[in-house]
């Protein structure tokens, strides 16, 4: 049985509409990943907009428990059911059935659809949930539905809001596999399975912790497929459903080794981890150093240091795709379309710190070998710091022996890090999503964008809002709000594209848009008063002024990608991107620098793409038709049915909703200014075209005057390279007069040992020393030198009883300073150049009474 399928059919049959999952990565600055089903209906269930036409949704959701306040990843691998990734199917009513038809359909499916059988079925409610429990005793005997209070049968969004009490279904997996003294209906063991949560979403909880009842009650329901799968497979584990056995058996192979009770545990951290690595890089998560792409780092290094226990010495996750994508391939096509992408990704970060493995394992042990009681926090943070190894994974490789980390001294020295970085913080960038944003859909209904064909339009003032997204009728001279108009020009940042600016215009006033943004649909451009008041219902001449240029730089990045494909091969795929007026920037998949060749290959391509002239063609297509079109889909990017392409001839065809120019020739020149690295397996281009190009180009041609004009010569290379030589020639006549000077004084014979001791002006006092050791059997020389305010003394000894580093020693404090060095060799410094003849005739007494 096809759980999934089953499950959105018979809800699509009960008048449900089938919401695709949404990605990984939240609209919700609150929230890390999306870690539950309902979160995308968020908006909808606080009432931030209106409920959708049809009331009544179901979807098969992604989830991501691995970093934030939802966070299982220490649990991986240790438990029956716990996972990174996994998949929540859920039905929602937004204000239409409640608790009567919730529980009527959960029934119906999980003991017609699914054949559960009853007698293994309980049910809780909450304790004060009378209305519930009575809808329930006509399902199930009165003496399986268990009241519990708010710990366990009371849902909320937050400590105000929404909320309600919730109902769950669970499974008896069977007194004769589960008996502990926890085993029991309430209690921590396995015995009894949750399988599904029904929340009655009924109260606003206010400030003062009052419930008011809802006008209109919503349901939200979660059900974990994973543990539907398994119960219906008849195992224990979630790990030996056909879910992830053919994972872990290709583990094995891959391994030469079988899972045993002593080690099963790696195989299924791997197996998990597999899963949620690669559907986040699926999604244009990549790995990094802080926030989602760190917690995608420390997932697949976890899943590393389990294969590096189990004697994986070299990467091996990518190998293991294939059987993913068989599993679970069908429904979600973009583990299909992105697979050679995720591989590549997938071994790039593996290689990285198969490198570093085995040197953090040899500190890991060492200290272990010294440990008693408590892991040392230094040493754990060393591990962090310097070899990649996060924190959960130590405390997972001392888990096995019942030890520790210093905690306190780890979370020491990682604040102190953190107090380091403070600086360089710029927040999330998220914006707040909160306003009258409901009360202007209901209002108004969503405003129309009429950019692609229009940079200049006569528009109607709808709604006016202050900075905080309240709606208010007018702003005065001066001020900052935002404007919604009823037909817009002015296109909102998204797919890469920076929203536009430009005016509002009128007889009485110019106000100044600053930026234009997309909130729940509403197209809303920040707009700054210069004169005058402006009005809600006023007629205003809404003017785009750097459409022009965005439009140039984004048709660029296009024809960029192609000529990236073209050069460097079809591998290479869209990490990114940043279009303006002045600039682009495009990121994408490639495993190494691009060479001088390559980048100057790439940069003749696009410009030959636009001295070509091309003509650029936008059309909407169903999305499967534009798939077979050949169109490039936006890297990480949902998209609908119906989708907007792109294209210049057969040169770039892609998905987009940006603003592009008619023709290529309108781009002008495009130079490449910079390639770089964003982090491993991804690089960085940016580059310029249109009016940037123009101006880079002058900037270029006015820095070549410049230099003309220092080498006074109007072939700037011959220039150059005659200030070369002539360094050169002054560099040789420099080591010629350092290397001349005169014999050494007081050079004398005392018994067989040649003596020198003396004040050199000029020369490399080393090389002296040197050659005289050279050319000498038994020496023993002291040299002094006077330069500028500071003396430099340098001692040799060949064949003698004299040890150069304890003559220095004796000798350098004459002079103000210290010094020493091997019994052969010594060097110091001083800092009395006047004490310079005194040190010359106590050095000649220390030769002479130590000879």
């Amino acid at each position: 049985m096809d759980i999934r399928k089953e499950y959105l059919e018979f809800f699509k049959s009960k008048g449900h509409e089938v919401i695709s999952s949404m990605p990984l990565v939240p609209d919700d600055p609150t929230l890390m990943f999306t870690n539950a089903g309902m979160v995308q209906f968020k908006d909808i269930f606080t009432g931030s907009i209106p409920r959708p036409e049809n009331p009544r949704a179901t979807s098969c959701q992604l989830c991501v428990r691995a970093g934030g306040k939802h966070n299982d990843l220490e649990n991986v691998g240790y438990t029956a059911r716990h996972h990174t990734l996994f998949e929540m199917l859920g039905n929602f009513s937004f204000g239409d059935y409640f608790k009567e038809d919730a529980i009527s359909y959960a029934w119906e499916f999980v003991t017609v659809n699914l054949a559960l059988p009853i007698e293994k079925l309980w049910v809780t409610v909450h304790e004060n949930d009378d209305e519930a429990f009575n809808i329930w005793s006509k399902y199930i005997n009165p003496e399986r539905i268990m009241r519990f209070g708010d710990k366990d049968n009371f849902w909320a969004m937050g400590d105000t809001g929404a909320c309600g009490p919730c109902s769950e279904i669970f499974y008896d997996q069977g007194e004769e596999h589960f008996n502990s003294p926890e085993d029991k209906m309430g209690g921590d063991g396995d015995r009894f399975l949750e399988i599904w949560n029904l929340v009655f979403m009924q109260y606003e909880r206010t400030a003062d912790g009052k419930l008011n009842p809802l006008p209109k009650p919503s349901i939200d329901t979660g059900m974990g497929l994973e543990r539907v799968i398994a119960i219906k497979e008849g195992v224990f584990n979630n790990f030996d459903s056909s879910n992830f056995k053919p994972i872990i058996e290709k583990i094995e192979e891959l391994a030469n080794k079988k899972a045993t009770k002593e080690n099963i545990g790696s195989f299924r951290v791997i197996a998990d981890h597999l899963r949620a690595t690669s559907f986040m890089l699926s999604q244009g998560i990549l790995f990094g150093n802080e926030g989602r792409p760190y917690v995608l780092r420390r997932i697949l290094r976890r899943a590393v240091r389990h294969g590096y226990l189990i004697g994986f010495r070299k990467p091996f996750m990518a190998q293991l795709l294939d059987t993913l994508i068989n599993i679970m391939g069908n429904h979600y096509i973009e583990l299909v379309e992105n697979k050679n992408f995720i591989k590549e990704q997938l071994t790039l970060e593996e290689d990285r710190f198969f490198k570093t493995i085995d040197l953090g394992m040899s500190l890991f042990n060492e200290e272990l070998a010294n440990t008693k009681e408590i892991f040392s926090g230094e040493i754990a943070f060393k591990l962090y710091d310097t070899y990649g190894f996060p924190l959960d994974l130590t405390e997972d490789m001392l888990r096995d022996r019942n030890l520790k980390v210093d905690l306190e001294k780890f979370d020491e020295l990682m604040n102190k890090q953190k107090a380091m970085a403070k600086a360089a913080w710029k927040g999330s960038g998220d914006t707040s999503n909160e306003g009258d944003f409901k009360q202007l859909i209901e209002k108004y209904g969503l405003n129309e964008f009429v950019g692609y064909d229009n940079t200049a339009y006569k528009s109607k003032i709808v709604a006016l809002l202050d900075e905080n997204f309240k709606e208010i009728s007018t702003l005065e001279k001066g001020s900052t709000g935002w404007v919604m108009l009823d037909k817009t020009p002015f296109y909102a940042t998204s797919g890469g594209q920076n929203g536009d600016i430009g005016a509002l215009e009128d007889n009485k006033h110019i106000a100044i848009i600053e930026e234009t943004s997309k909130f729940h649909g509403l197209n809303l451009s920040k707009v700054k008063v210069e004169n005058s008041t402006l009005s809600q219902g006023e007629n205003v001449d809404a003017v785009v002024v750097n459409r022009y240029e965005v439009a140039k730089h984004h048709s660029a990045t296009h024809l960029l990608q192609s000529a990236l494909k073209m050069v460097l091969g079809e591998s290479v795929s869209q990490a990114g991107s940043l279009n303006d007026a002045s600039r682009l920037r495009f990121d994408f998949t490639y495993p190494k620098a691009m060479t001088t060749e390559q980048i100057e290959e790439v940069e003749d391509l696009v410009n030959t793409m636009i001295a070509r002239s091309i003509a650029g063609n936008v059309e909407e297509l169903p999305i499967e038709e534009a798939k077979n079109k050949g169109a490039i889909a936006m890297f990480g990017e949902k998209y609908g049915d119906t989708v907007r392409v792109v294209s210049f001839s057969d040169v770039s065809v892609e998905f987009c909703g940006g603003t592009h120019v008619k023709n290529t020739s309108d781009i002008g020149s495009f130079y490449i200014i910079k390639e770089s690295g964003v982090s491993a397996g991804v690089r960085r281009i940016e580059a310029v075209c249109g009016a940037s190009a123009i101006k880079y180009t002058k900037d270029i041609i006015s820095k070549m005057n410049e230099i003309q004009a220092e080498v006074k010569n109007n072939d700037v290379i011959a220039g150059i390279k005659k200030l070369k030589d002539q360094i050169k020639d002054l560099k040789k006549e420099l080591e010629t007069a350092q290397s001349q000077t005169s014999t050494p004084i007081n050079e004398e014979l005392i018994g067989d040992t040649k003596v020198v001791v003396s004040v050199v002006e000029n020369g490399d006092l080393k090389k002296i020393v040197d050659d005289m050791k050279n050319a000498t059997e038994k020496l023993a020389i002291l040299l002094l030198q006077a330069k500028d305010d500071k003396v430099m003394i340098v001692a040799g000894s060949k064949n003698t009883n004299i040890k150069a580093g304890d003559w220095i020693k004796n000798i350098a404090p004459i002079v103000g300073g210290g010094g020493g060095g091997r019994p052969d060799f010594a060097t110091a410094g001083g800092k009395d150049i006047t004490k310079i003849e005194e040190a010359r005739i106590k050095a000649l007494d220390y030769a002479k009474e130590n000879l």
